[in-house]
């Protein structure tokens, strides 16, 4: 498949396939999608294969790992499916490439630490919220939860004023 950057999935169908695959999701097991609980309960496990009493001895680590596997919990699963998605998704875009895309002139390294430092910002926030973008919108916003759709216009209103505040960055 040749290489165009510049492609993307119609992002009207994307989203009518995101919402198929949340109704799936409740309807086969009861449970709408997120991804925070299962990186906890990976991260859960791989403190406890090296130093189980540091879990034992934080309660809410012990209820996460519960001396399991964490593929014993089902959103596992969906997280190597949203992967295994992005892969198919990539690939029919004619976008799969091992790539870093950032700003001209902005360091490789740069952009990997920043992306780092997001990533464990946005763990931690999920923590504190109590459920990650995907939980929180898709699942609680479906659900009409009204924290969950303060959180996407509070998600969307700071999104559009960081981007207000990077905007040179990018051009």
């Amino acid at each position: 498949m040749e290489r165009n950057p510049d492609a993307f999935w119609n992002p009207y169908l994307a989203g009518v396939a995101l919402g198929l695959v949340l109704l799936g999701s409740f309807l086969v097991m009861g449970n709408g999608l997120g991804a925070s609980g299962a990186s906890l309960r990976m991260g859960v496990a791989a403190v406890g294969a090296v130093a189980p009493s540091v879990v034992e001895g934080a309660p809410g680590l012990a209820r996460a790992w519960n001396g399991g596997h964490p593929f014993d919990f089902w959103l596992s699963f969906e997280v190597l499916g949203v992967l295994l998605g992005g892969f198919i998704g990539a690939y029919t875009s004619g976008r799969l490439r091992l790539e870093t895309l950032s700003a001209p002139g902005y360091p490789r390294a740069r952009r990997l630490l920043l992306a780092l430092l997001g990533g464990l910002i946005m763990g931690a926030a999920a923590r504190v919220s109590r459920g990650c973008t995907s939980g929180q919108a898709l699942s609680g916003g479906a659900l009409l939860s009204v924290g969950s759709w303060a959180f996407m216009f509070s998600v969307f209103g700071g999104g559009y004023a960081a981007a207000w505040l990077v905007r040179r960055e990018w051009r």
